[in-house]
């Protein structure tokens, strides 16, 4: 192995402490401390603080506040303070917990700053995506060697003029920085610099791994900024390696094995949630009918699992007779989507799988008169952002753009300051008479062996038989009604620069409707249908499929039906009708969530989506808690309060375990992601969070500082977290997963994959099954796969081999 590859390899490791980051306009939501779960959790947000400086449990005041709102249960604070040997009372737990918290926090090194803000400074311009007015040079070349050409005339380095004999290869480069380190210190070194600024690494880090077109067009490799952050930091003397920490005590003495009281105090907290969760569900797999049939529903609709679809769900099926199900949103198509006249192509699935098509919109031949009418449009609103966009940037420019504009300008500004209900009023007329994108598009599904790309373009028929069985398999969907929706869902906000992280998680933070419409485009195929009844799945003649997107901040759903049949147009009718009165109990519901009069909840919630002032449009995913994995009856009836993911499942239609494999090696991790990002930005919003929208600045449209410069922020902002600046609202718990299936299914399940067992096992989220063939009985995850039944306490031992006969059942 060469030097320069084991350094490559050296600073991938390190970097391994760095969680990744994603572009605002594909901001995904994901486990800031990813590097550490291979360790348990105690000990990673150990692991964490010194690495990264950030707090890992909530503090003592959040403690005693759930705990003086009744949420943790005594006997659960109990029962883990004798189980860890502490010889205290829940309240001196508490005092001791207050008081063993820092008063104070580590100071970075002035030479380190100075660093960090010619670093930072480069960064931003190399990275712009297409914001700036003037590009950094030679930026096609690479970062480090972009650095490499600008740096000499930069007058804020010292001695700048000798960075021009700077070495060619950035490895090299690190390697002059460090001789005078041994090697074995190498690996530390890189660690401390690249977890110096973790949100520029960590979106570094994402880019460099995705390649997508920007970095294809101006690449940036971890070595090379690690190379610029070295030669900066000998040329500031700052530290180049970090000062050695002292050993951390373990608190009252006790010894490395028993957990610290934080943890005690989070389990206890979690176990309290866990218990109100699952009691209503064991009762309700006892209770529910088991017998398939009935009467055929007027309509299916499936949302995506999202904690918000929870809501929406409940509404829906209380308007009519409805029957609803859970699927993540991307509906199961890892595709890289282009929209009508669009430059940019998204990866519209989840970040742990890579886009495998090519999907397209494409304008049906018989709609001109639509797509002018939407090209008109769009025309003059392009003509309107390039006179905004000459008017922020030339100061000439504004006194003739206001003088030609005249009063009408001002009045638009007033209407939309002043009157956001006033101006949503007008955003819904227009909608009335413009046409959307997907009234005179389709997604180009069909297979094109000729079309070029690293991607192929459309699906074959058996991919797009395979997606629409996998769909309806994972959610044991046997009976369909006429009409049949696949719900995508997008958030509308003016004016939020993480607006991305409350659209759809499982579509990489994009609109989850073109995924909707293509599942729903391939599903209607004659074709598809013919091989869907030969594999079993009976789907009628006269049930037609339908895409639709739910708009989560004003909880309207759109239906995509221009093409639907004259046969069903009164079905879509009155859908659509009952929709409307979904929308505004669900809108209600959740505009008192935000402190807002309930029986104004629909206004209410198109003020929010149109008022530029808004730091709170929606609640997007705060307060999530839970994932349960089960068939609608279980959960039918029951007010989860928008924190729970659904994901539908019937274990009975899944003998061989392998729809509840796939929930579980994807749908589980993803929602562990989104729940680790609101845990650690609720519980440390400094370090991994992003402070107030208030003082939120975009750069480049990559990201965003806090203020004028630094490091980008990574999580959530805390107007997504807390009511008010003293106000909590999301509570920072981890996931507890429920699945309803038989407990040694799960188990064989979780025996094929070391990645499951590592996350429960290291307590990164808890598993609990209600087991429908064991008199429905709860049983909860104990470790090493052992479960623990919850009403005697005591643990049972996987048992494999019942696995075919529970499966013939």
């Amino acid at each position: 192995m060469s030097t320069d590859f084991a350094i490559e390899e050296e600073i991938e490791s390190a970097a391994e402490s760095v969680g990744s980051v994603w572009p605002l306009h594909s901001f995904v939501t994901a486990n800031p401390l990813a590097g550490f779960e291979d360790q348990p959790f105690h000990e990673a947000v150990e692991a964490a603080e010194q690495v990264l400086g950030g707090d890992g449990y909530p503090s003592a005041d959040v403690f005693r506040e759930a705990w003086d709102a009744g949420r943790i249960e005594p006997q659960e604070v109990q029962r883990g303070l004798r189980s860890n040997g502490y010889e205290l009372d829940p309240e001196t737990s508490l005092d001791r917990l207050a008081a063993a918290e820092p008063n104070s926090t580590s100071e970075t090194a002035p030479e380190t700053e100075q660093v960090e803000a010619v670093l930072t400074k480069w960064l931003a311009a190399f990275l712009d995506q297409g914001r700036a007015a003037w590009e950094m040079p030679n930026r096609e070349l690479g970062f480090y060697e972009a650095f490499r050409g600008v740096s000499p005339y930069d007058s804020n380095i010292p001695d700048s003029r000798a960075l021009a004999t700077l070495p060619a290869d950035p490895i090299e480069a690190v390697r002059d920085r460090l001789t005078d380190y041994p090697v074995g210190q190498w690996v530390d070194i890189f660690e401390f610099h690249l977890a110096g600024l973790p949100g520029w690494t960590g979106f570094i880090k994402q880019r460099a791994a995705d390649g997508d077109e920007w970095q294809l067009t101006y690449p940036i490799t971890l070595p090379g900024y690690l190379a610029v952050r070295l030669v900066l930091a000998d040329q500031f003397d700052a530290p180049l390696a970090p000062s050695e920490a002292p050993e951390a005590e373990a608190a009252d003495g006790a010894d490395a094995d028993r957990v610290p009281l934080p943890e005690v105090w989070l389990n206890a907290w979690e176990a309290s949630y866990r218990a109100e969760l699952v009691e209503p569900l064991t009762d309700a797999s006892a209770s529910f009918d088991d017998a398939r049939g009935g009467d055929r529903p007027d309509a299916q609709l499936v949302f995506c699992i999202d904690t918000r679809s929870e809501i929406i769900r409940r509404h829906v099926e209380s308007a009519g007779n409805y029957e609803t199900h859970g699927y993540a949103g991307f509906f199961g198509i890892p595709m890289r989507y282009t929209g009508y006249d669009s430059d940019v192509s998204v990866d519209a699935c989840p970040p742990i799988l890579d886009a495998e098509h090519r999907i397209s919109d494409r304008p049906q031949q018989t709609t001109d008169e639509t797509r002018g009418a939407y090209d008109r449009w769009q025309s003059a609103l392009q003509v309107g952002k390039s006179a905004i966009k000459s008017l922020k940037s030339n100061a000439a420019t504004a006194f003739s753009f206001v003088e030609s504009t005249g009063v009408g300008y001002g009045l638009a500004l007033a209407v939309r300051t002043l009157s956001p209900a006033g101006f949503a009023g007008f955003l819904d007329r227009k909608d009335a008479h413009v046409p959307n994108e997907a009234d005179f598009c389709a997604p180009a599904v069909d297979h094109d062996p000729g079309s070029a790309g690293d991607l192929p373009a459309g699906l074959t028929l058996d991919e797009k038989v395979e997606y629409a069985a996998t769909a309806f398999e994972l959610m044991g969907i046997e009976e369909f009604a006429r009409v049949f929706v696949f719900a995508g869902h997008a958030s509308q906000t003016a004016n939020n620069p993480f607006d991305s992280s409350l659209d759809c998680g499982a579509c990489a933070g994009n609109p989850g409707g073109p995924n909707a419409r293509v599942l729903a485009t391939i599903c209607n195929e004659d074709a598809v249908g013919r091989e869907l009844r030969e594999r079993g799945i009976d789907v009628p003649e006269d049930t037609v499929f339908v895409a639709g997107e739910h708009n989560t901040t004003t909880d309207e759903v759109e239906l995509y039906a221009g093409d639907v049949p004259e046969t069903h147009a009164n079905d879509i009718e009155q859908l659509r009708a009952d929709l409307d009165v979904a929308r505004a109990g669900a809108a209600a519901e959740r505009a008192g969530d935000m402190g807002a009069e309930t029986d104004s909840g629909v206004r209410e919630t198109r003020r929010r989506a149109a008022d530029w002032a808004e730091t709170r449009p929606e609640w997007g995913l705060a307060g999530n808690a839970g994932f349960v994995v089960g068939p609608r009856p279980l959960t039918d009836g029951l007010d989860l309060d928008g924190r729970s993911f659904l994901h539908s499942y019937d274990w009975r239609t899944d003998p061989d375990g392998d729809a509840l494999e796939a929930i579980l090696t994807g749908p589980m991790v993803v929602t562990q992601w989104i729940n680790t990002q609101y845990y650690f930005a609720t519980v440390d919003n400094a370090v991994y969070g992003s402070g107030s929208k208030v003082t939120h600045n975009p750069v480049g449209n990559v990201g965003v500082y806090q203020g004028n410069g630094g490091d980008l922020m990574g999580g959530l902002p805390l107007q997504s977290l807390r009511s008010t600046d003293d106000e909590p609202y999301h509570q920072p718990l981890r996931l507890s997963t429920v699945i309803h299936a038989p407990v040694d299914r799960v188990t064989a399940v979780l025996s094929e994959h070391d990645q499951l067992i590592e996350l429960l096992d290291n307590h990164w989220l808890s598993l609990t099954v209600v087991d429908p063939t064991q008199d429905h009985r709860a049983f909860h995850y104990d470790g090493e796969l052992t479960w623990t039944r919850i009403s005697e306490q005591s643990k049972v031992s996987p048992d494999l081999s019942a696995t075919a006969s529970v499966a013939d059942d």
